[in-house]
């Protein structure tokens, strides 16, 4: 389509042809002129008025209008067929209303106020000069803001415009996002201990003379750390920015400040103990929504929770029991013209067209839109099931791909906080754009939409805590090909050529499976990603923005925040929690840049062995820090008459009151394990019941199992080493007990890593008893976490690979970095499947033999030269534009150097791919070198780092093997 037309197409499917534009648009503007002459005659239809810009149609979505249904593939492919068979091309079709559609299977119907919208053709057909400028309809209050909503809360903003905070919320009813100015009169503030006044009156510090001050308040805080109550000055300022500014004036006459570096944002949702994620309805002030109580859970805690939490639990039951909204969605990818291979384009420059805009939403509706560029042809096989549209102006597709995106309430990316977004938002900049005429904005550190948000899944999907415990370490690399791969099965299209030479129907289709894949992760698993951020948004009170871009250290400060702003609680500051626990350590670190001894790593032995099982821990640090009432406050506090002593490092736990990180921890692992996780098996529920408590269960193992790390990192704001120490030596006491009792047993323990025990060929009955010693000694399930039929050992710690049925476990074997050649990659699943194949010790023998030949098999293969250039290739991302080494120059930035000599542009953030070379300079990039070029020694280094460890579990030495060693 050439601005919503669609270009003539060949009868039969045929190969397509590029028209001459001008032509096309004087045979449509006759027909256009022809067609408004039947129109004259006819009446025109009611409440039908043309659109002046692309963004008049965004103000009617705003109206109340939003994303469609998608129509089906069947619909498509016989619009496009007729369109074919036309010796002139048709106006596209306005999509039939919704009673006229085919029914989809499987696919939820939106509300019938979700109606498309198609934008007038008309439009696409003016020349820049006729084209009229964009209105900006977003800035005014009567469009941009409601003076009352209902709906479930999904952010909250500082918006400078109106200086207020600004929530948005997804209203079902109306299929939108809407956004609520704050009418409670909140402001940004913080504490001191400074006086309000002197004793003659005078205030102690001026602050009138600052524009945004606004006005002192005498409060009343518990102090958690003296359990104490305190009188403070709340000083309250009209803007956030002055918080930083006045803080500063009050601490430099002498005085302490309190909640000084707190998001205003975030400050509003403590404040006003809001739960991003839940449902609500506000005008004048926040009432929740018909959340669901759980009444049925109200028995199963008070008989099975502890007496402290009993009140505290049955407050959190609507968080777990009210489902997860259903919003529309939609992923969003571009693709860009680049002037050469390797070559990234810069979003802060966005000096290079953008060739395609792909659209993909939850209901499966695919939309490509393709930009009419020089030297783009026609030929190949289309995308199928998608609608694509081919545009003569790059403006006016970015703004009609921003036009449809924006009617949604959830935009996905993957970098898209890095690259889509600001390419586009710099790209119509320097189109003649300005911010003011976009429905996008720049939010601390990444673009987002006024009237929707962005979820980046890159930044998502690269936190730590969900890789681990979410997805079970599915994948080691962050890209988007790493990670469809290991939690879809899919991988990203694979362009015959370089992307600036593929045909529209290859580009359509590569970029089109980006936003799929994209789509995919969010949805997968009956929507697991949405529904995992949904439940953290309410775990740590954060919204949606900022959970998603947050390690699990912001979610659990948030949880304390709140929990501090309900409980009436001031939030100490660093300082004062350091010098309440400022007792030294005891124990001394013996990992390399730590401040505190850690787990305790059993040595492994040296071999293969079978039938080992691995009990674990469930959940032992977050069961140690609930069952010694671990917290900030509660270790080595002087305030404290009644206390127990760490073992080993000799801190003292106060146990006269609750500590708050200790219930809150305890709170979410009784949760998990006495209702959830037996809801999530429960058969009487229905199937989406089970899968939705089975999301409950697995975000909480998210946030518990996260728990104890951060009081050991300096920048978390509750930073206490004497809770990490004394978390991290329980801990080890409680294992050594366990290896002493197993020791007793006659059981025999190969291995021990920090909460799991891999024991070999035990009997039923000892496994039993240890179970039953230490729920008994330590009040902890020991739990049967797999079964290996077999295990390899090298001999080095964290370093094994496990055969669970034909499913294997691999710790420390694999180099897991993204830079590793291919050629390792694919050899390594070869070696997978020669361990596979051992069954028993009676083929031990004939296992280590085809070892042996297959690593002798590689060194042939790289001796005859057999692996492709890009097999062999090693791809790293450019941190800093090459010219910036000015020292230490690392190898695939040597490679950079010589494409820039080459006279191929290179600059930070491209990716690299070189090979190892014989010459002096020791690399070559791929696209300048030759197989005869490539050092094969050095490759074998490789071969060495990948395989020597499982000839170790053999017994075999690397130099033992014959011919190989010889190139080393």
């Amino acid at each position: 389509m050439i601005g919503g037309l669609r270009l003539p197409q060949g009868k039969g499917g045929g190969a397509k042809r590029q028209v001459d534009l001008e032509a096309f648009i004087k045979n449509l503007e006759n027909e256009l002129k022809a067609q408004g002459k039947e129109e004259q005659r006819a009446p025109s239809p009611p409440q039908q008025k043309r659109k002046s810009s692309i963004l008049d149609f965004m103000s009617a979505e705003a109206q109340g209008k939003g994303p469609s249904e998608a129509p089906s593939a069947k619909a498509a492919n016989v619009a496009r067929s007729e369109g074919a068979q036309k010796a002139t091309p048709a106006l596209a079709q306005t999509p039939p209303k919704a009673e006229e559609r085919p029914e989809q299977k499987g696919v939820e119907k939106r509300p019938a106020e979700l109606e498309w919208l198609r934008p007038s053709s008309e439009f696409y057909l003016e020349s820049p000069q006729q084209r009229p400028e964009p209105s900006n309809w977003w800035s005014t209050q009567e469009d941009g803001y409601v003076d009352s909503a209902r709906g479930y809360l999904l952010e909250v903003r500082y918006e400078g415009e109106v200086g207020k905070a600004v929530a948005l919320l997804y209203d079902s009813q109306q299929g939108r996002v809407v956004k609520w100015v704050d009418r409670t009169g909140h402001k940004p503030y913080f504490l001191t201990n400074m006086p309000v006044e002197q004793e003659d009156g005078k205030p102690v510090v001026d602050l009138t003379k600052y524009k945004s001050f606004s006005n002192l308040a005498v409060v009343t805080k518990r102090d958690p750390l003296t359990n104490k109550d305190v009188r403070l000055t709340k000083v309250v300022v009209d803007d956030p920015l002055a918080v930083r500014t006045l803080r500063k004036v009050v601490a430099d006459r002498g005085y302490k400040v309190w909640e000084a570096d707190i998001k205003y944002f975030l400050n509003y949702i403590y404040d006003n103990l809001l739960i991003p994620g839940m449902p609500y309805e506000v005008s004048t002030s926040w009432s929740p929504l018909n959340w669901r109580r759980g009444e049925d859970l109200e028995k199963t805690i008070r008989e099975s929770f502890p007496d402290d939490l009993k009140d505290l639990a049955l407050d959190w039951v609507p968080i777990f029991e009210e489902p997860s909204p259903k919003v529309p969605k939609v992923a969003l990818d571009i693709e860009v013209f680049t002037p050469g291979e390797g070559h990234f384009p810069d979003p802060s420059k966005a000096d290079m067209p953008v060739m395609s805009v792909s659209l993909v939403d939850d209901t499966g509706r695919r939309q490509v839109l393709l930009l009419a560029r020089d030297g783009a042809e026609f030929g190949g096989e289309e995308p199928p099931n998608a609608e694509i549209e081919l545009f003569d102006s790059e403006r006016a597709m970015l703004l009609e791909a921003l036009r449809r995106v924006s009617r949604y309430a959830v935009i996905f990316t993957f970098n898209g906080d890095n690259f889509d977004l600001p390419y586009i938002y710099n790209r119509l900049l320097n189109l003649g754009l300005s911010p003011d005429d976009l429905p996008m904005t720049f939010l601390q550190d990444y673009v987002t939409f006024r009237r929707a948000l962005h979820v980046d899944l890159h930044k998502l999907f690269d936190i730590k805590a969900l890789q681990t415990y979410a997805f079970g370490n599915k994948y080691r690399e962050k890209s988007l090909d790493a990670v469809a791969e290991a939690l879809l099965g899919q991988t990203k299209y694979k362009l015959t050529k370089f992307i600036d030479y593929v045909s529209l129907e290859e580009l359509a289709s590569y970029n089109l499976q980006d936003a799929v894949l994209t789509m995919g992760l969010v949805t997968f698993n009956n929507e697991l990603t949405w529904n995992l951020l949904v439940l953290l948004m309410r775990i740590s009170k954060t919204g949606l923005e900022e959970v998603s871009r947050s390690q699990v250290s912001a979610w659990i400060r948030g949880t304390l925040y709140w929990e501090h702003r309900r409980r009436g609680l001031l939030i100490p500051s660093s300082d004062d929690i350091e010098a309440i626990g400022s007792q030294s350590p005891r124990s001394m670190a013996i990992i390399k840049d730590k401040k505190y001894r850690g787990a305790i790593v059993l040595q492994p032995p040296q071999g293969v062995f079978f039938n080992v099982v691995v009990l674990d821990f469930a959940s032992l640090y977050p069961s140690v820090i609930r069952n010694w009432n671990l917290s900030y406050e509660t270790v080595n506090n002087p305030y404290c008459s009644k206390f127990v002593e760490a073992p080993e490092v000799g801190h003292r736990i106060c146990m006269e009151r609750k500590g708050i990180s200790s219930q809150l921890v305890g709170l979410l692992r009784d949760f998990r394990v006495k209702v959830y996780k037996r809801k999530a098996k429960d058969r009487s529920l229905t199937e989406q019941e089970r899968i939705w408590y089975d999301t409950v269960q697995a975000a909480m193992k998210v946030y518990i199992n996260a728990s104890y790390g951060v009081f050991g990192n300096e920048s978390f704001a509750f930073y206490s080493l004497p809770v990490a120490e004394s978390v991290t030596a329980i801990g080890r006491a409680i294992l050594l007990d366990t290896l002493k009792k197993a020791s007793e047993l006659n059981l025999h323990i190969l291995y021990g890593d920090t909460d799991s025990l891999f024991i070999w060929d035990p009997p039923k009955e000892a496994l039993e008893e240890l179970v039953r010693y230490v729920q008994e000694a330590h009040g902890l399930d020991l739990e049967v976490d797999k079964v290996f039929r077999l295990v390899l050992f090298s001999g080095l710690k964290k370093n094994y690979v496990g055969f669970e049925g034909d499913n294997f476990v691999i710790k420390g074997m694999l180099a897991k970095k993204s830079s590793t050649p291919e050629f390792i990659k694919f050899e390594t699943s070869e070696v997978m499947k020669i361990l596979a194949a051992t069954r028993g010790p009676e083929d031990l023998e004939k296992t280590l033999e085809a070892l042996r030949d297959k690593v002798q098999e590689i060194y042939n293969k790289l001796r005859r030269r057999e692996y492709t250039l890009d097999q062999l290739a090693i791809s790293v991302m450019l941190s800093k534009d090459p010219s910036e080494y000015k020292k230490n120059t690392p190898q695939h930035v040597k490679a950079a150097l010589l494409l820039i000599k080459d006279g191929t542009p290179v600059s930070k953030g491209d990716i690299v791919s070189f090979v190892k070379t014989k010459d002096r300079l020791g690399v070559k990039p791929v696209r300048l070198a030759r197989l005869s070029d490539v050092d094969t020694s050095k490759y074998l280094e490789y071969v060495r780092s990948a395989f020597e460890q499982f000839l170790l579990a053999f017994g075999v030495k690397w130099d033992e093997l014959a011919g190989v060693k010889k190139i080393v």
